[in-house]
């Protein structure tokens, strides 16, 4: 749109959260856009204390393929996974008052990462380094866990690491242009309605609650009978978490794929398959590995060398298990006060085990004796339920082995509400 104009344009691209994959969409949906306009030069207003390293490490490849000069404007903090930004970036100029540096790997409560981490980091900051002809070892020393260092902008000026001081993205643009006229355009201004949703709906803490809403759905609709307003909540849930990562890149349709055979598999433990045994735990692995992998740029995952970083998984699979036992945690507690309030029968359907209808609850006295023989009513792997011969059905125990569903058993006891059976033997 700027093809017909002889002044030069900057494109900036203002980056003032933390590095997640919504700061790397950003970074590279701007990227895009600047060399779509023409931009002679990106800048990259940056404010950050950092973030994921997989995040870190798409935006640090994206900035050193772009054709465009990507210039780095510091205007406060450069720490941790901006600071690797900043060296991805061809030149660097920092606000007084401003740093960079401090990249220890640190996980989420703040603690400094195993060395493996702190070894992977300190690669990535001195190969950087060395694309962009900076000292390697400053960029290493920056992820020393014993004296990290972080510069000031006059130190950073001194080492080599900031070409100069500058208080705004307007003085950035005119130190550039030595004397020539220019223009400045912004990507934030730029950006459609549906830009601005996807970025939306990638904000870690939304990819969270979507997290929740998949698996506490999933909870609430397996507890009760029937199909309620849980496993439409499950479904939203599942469309808003995996949609804008589908269209972002970092889900692969894999991924989608085995989260809905995951979901298959638990329903056919709880539905078909008695007891809870290989289908579920492989649905349970299927859906958290789904929803995992889902969250990580599979380039960065996986490397050219046919290899696997496992490393990138630990953020997100940090995310998924809190979020899943917050699910839980919240469903249960959701299930147990709404229960006995007829909001829960707008919520999901309610089933009563009627005594007409054959069932009985946890009793002290039952009307089956020792060595009767019964009928399994359901298979028993090894709990399940049992019918007399006059039609009562009964929690029943498996003392040893397994029973499928009209196998004859024979009571060996009874108590806590419970038939305890062994299966009948014939002379």
């Amino acid at each position: 749109m700027y093809a017909d104009s002889t002044d030069l344009l900057f494109y900036r691209i203002r980056l003032d959260s933390d590095i997640d994959n919504a700061a790397s969409r950003l970074v590279r949906l701007g990227l895009e856009k600047a060399g779509e306009s023409g931009a002679d030069y990106i800048i990259l207003d940056l404010n950050t204390y950092g973030g994921a390293v997989d995040a870190a490490d798409s935006i640090r490849s994206a900035i050193l393929n772009c054709p465009v000069p990507v210039v780095a404007f510091i205007n406060l903090q450069a720490a941790s996974a901006g600071a690797l930004i900043s060296i991805a970036c061809d030149s660097i100029y920092m606000k007084t008052g401003s740093s960079i540096g401090a990249a220890t790997v640190v996980n989420q409560t703040g603690a400094v990462m195993p060395d493996k981490y702190q070894s992977f980091m300190r690669g990535m900051m001195r190969s950087t380094a060395q694309a962009n002809g900076r000292d390697p070892e400053i960029a290493e020393s920056m992820v020393d866990t014993a004296h990290v260092l972080s510069m000031t902008p006059s130190e950073a000026v001194d080492a080599g690491y900031c070409e100069g001081i500058c208080g705004s993205v307007q003085e950035v643009a005119e130190r550039i242009a030595d004397g020539r006229e220019f223009r400045i355009a912004d990507l934030d201004s730029e950006m459609s309605w549906f830009d601005k949703l996807i970025q939306f709906l990638l904000n870690p803490i939304l990819q969270s609650i979507f997290l929740m809403m998949i698996i506490g759905g999933i909870y609430i609709e397996f507890r009760t009978p029937g199909i309620g307003l849980p496993l439409a909540i499950a479904i939203a849930g599942a469309f808003l978490y995996f949609s804008p990562l589908l269209m972002e890149n970092l889900a692969e349709y894999w991924e989608v794929l085995l989260f809905f055979i995951g979901l298959i598999l638990i329903a056919l433990e709880l539905f078909v398959i008695p007891g809870f045994g290989i289908a579920g735990i492989s649905g349970i692995a299927c859906v958290v590995i789904s929803l995992i992998f889902a969250m990580v740029d599979n380039d960065l995952l996986f490397n050219g060398n046919g290899g696997f970083d496992y490393r990138m998984l630990a953020v997100p699979a940090g995310i998924v298990i809190i979020s899943a036992a917050a699910a839980l945690t919240g469903s249960i507690l959701l299930v147990r006060s709404l229960y006995r309030t007829r909001t829960f029968d707008r919520i999901a359907l309610r089933q009563s085990l009627a005594a007409e209808e054959g069932f009985t609850g946890v009793t002290t006295s039952m009307e089956v004796e020792p060595d009767e023989k019964v009928r399994a009513f359901t298979d028993l792997h090894p709990s399940g339920k049992i019918i007399t011969s006059k039609g009562k059905i009964y929690e029943a125990v498996m003392e040893s082995g397994y029973a499928s569903r009209n196998d004859e058993l024979t009571v060996l006891r009874t108590g806590q509400g419970r038939v305890y059976c062994e299966k009948s033997t014939s002379l």
